[in-house]
């Protein structure tokens, strides 16, 4: 693929879905910054893998909800590459609960790590980016997102909210050059999914019309895809990548 920027924030790239994307996006010639919270030996690891494999990557450890920390992390990308043209806003925490159980602080909890964060990142990234007349950004989202789960509340409001707000932005910064995608994962093999048992898989799987769980790979090809000059048309769009599952 193509990609006009040089260089790439993955948020939650130490592992699942974040480090795939990590990977990837390295392998088409970004330098990836691979962010992580607190897991700075899997961070370190996805640098080392990509660098093994010709890449370019740094590790840039902080957390997504702390607004100063997000935007001094782009700060300190833009000293030390002297741009900042792609994003992936990937970070994300669950914490399940039926909503009658569910505490004002358990729902805010995931607003903030999954939603507010998303938006700092964003606006941050639309302060630099339209410097340049250049950026991408691409928004992680979920399924969940679109139809809702039942014990997943918050989770489903923080990715609906990522889906409209990803389209809002993508109206205020088309004239700057700027575009924002948001894709939503289905069921994809990742270590969460790998704990569920066989029976919970088997329901699952049946339900998908491809007749399977998607790969985190599939979820980073069509992230690459987004941020490319092959997607330059494209903004404001919801990417489903989930087998076909929203028409079951």
């Amino acid at each position: 693929m193509k990609f006009s920027g040089k260089n790439v924030l993955v948020t939650g790239a130490s592992r699942g879905i974040g480090a795939e994307i990590a990977k990837t996006l390295a392998s088409f010639g970004l330098k990836v910054w691979v962010n992580y919270k607190s897991s700075a030996k899997e961070a370190d690891a996805v640098k080392a893998y990509i660098e093994a494999s010709g890449g370019s990557a740094a590790v840039i450890g902080f957390d997504v909800s702390d607004e100063d920390a997000f935007i001094d992390a782009i700060k300190t990308i833009v000293a030390c590459d002297g741009e900042f043209s792609y994003l992936v806003n990937n970070a994300g925490i669950t914490n399940d609960k039926l909503a009658l159980r569910m505490k004002t602080e358990d729902f805010m909890s995931v607003i903030n790590a999954n939603l507010t964060s998303c938006f700092i990142g964003c606006r941050k990234a639309m302060k630099v980016m339209r410097k340049k007349k250049f950026g991408s950004v691409v928004n992680i989202a979920s399924i969940v997102g679109e139809t809702g789960n039942g014990g997943q509340t918050n989770y489903a409001a923080s990715k609906g909210g990522v889906i409209a707000m990803t389209k809002s932005f993508a109206q205020e910064s088309a004239t700057s050059g700027i575009r924002y995608n948001t894709i939503t994962p289905g069921f994809i093999e990742t270590e969460m999914t790998a704990k569920l048992s066989d029976e919970i898989k088997e329901n699952f799987t049946s339900k998908i019309p491809m007749n399977r769980f998607g790969n985190a790979s599939e979820v980073a090809e069509a992230t690459a895809f987004l941020l490319s000059d092959h997607a330059s048309y494209i903004t404001g769009e919801t990417l489903k990548v989930n087998g076909g599952l929203n028409m079951a």
